[in-house]
């Protein structure tokens, strides 16, 4: 009898995320991963036990791609960077993106509850924005992400104009962060 393969926790997280890159997290299956990695489950049962644990697991690895994507921008304005981190995570990683923001999980609330309080804190650092409350920054974020969760899912689902590129979407972006904090001061004044 030929020995069993061993795997890695990492490369068995790594075959997992493949499939769900491709066929998205619904898709990941104990037997996709076995034959993905050409093995039997028996490696996957041992690092994991169950397949929601190791969609967790990937789910993780997502969390870790997006935040790296976002401190791979530094420029300063917070909106800009969260914008241009969203694009590139929706073209690079489009069905996963739609995974991602279109369906409803329990992996994506933790998340978007710690990504919001985090995004809060570097709004501060902001000369823009110090003028404003935390409350007042929570809806200026919401405003952005509803605009950045459309533009991304556009790019994601491939709806825009084929000349369409990234620096067309960045100026967007840097153009909508702009009138949405212009708005905010105003909004502000009249109060």
């Amino acid at each position: 009898m030929a020995p069993k393969k061993k795997f890695s926790k990492q490369q068995i997280i790594e075959a997992a995320f493949e499939i769900a890159k491709k066929e998205g997290m619904s898709n990941i299956t104990i037997r996709k991963v076995a034959d993905h990695l050409g093995s039997s489950i028996a490696p996957i049962y041992v690092n994991f036990n169950n397949v929601d644990e190791l969609a967790e697991a990937v789910m993780q690895k997502v969390f870790e791609l997006s935040y790296q994507l976002l401190s791979e921008e530094n420029s300063g304005k917070p909106f800009h960077d969260i914008g241009v981190a969203s694009l590139r995570f929706a073209k690079e990683y489009p069905v996963l993106f739609r995974d991602f923001v279109m369906n409803q999980n329990n992996y994506t609330q933790n998340y978007n509850q710690d990504m919001g309080q985090g995004l809060v804190e570097q709004m501060k650092g902001d000369e823009d924005l110090e003028a404003f409350s935390d409350e007042e920054l929570m809806t200026i974020l919401l405003k952005m992400r509803i605009f950045t969760t459309g533009l991304s899912i556009m790019v994601a689902s491939g709806m825009l104009p084929e000349e369409f590129n990234e620096e067309m979407g960045v100026e967007l972006l840097d153009s909508m962060a702009t009138d949405v904090i212009r708005s905010a001061y105003l909004q502000k004044k009249e109060t």
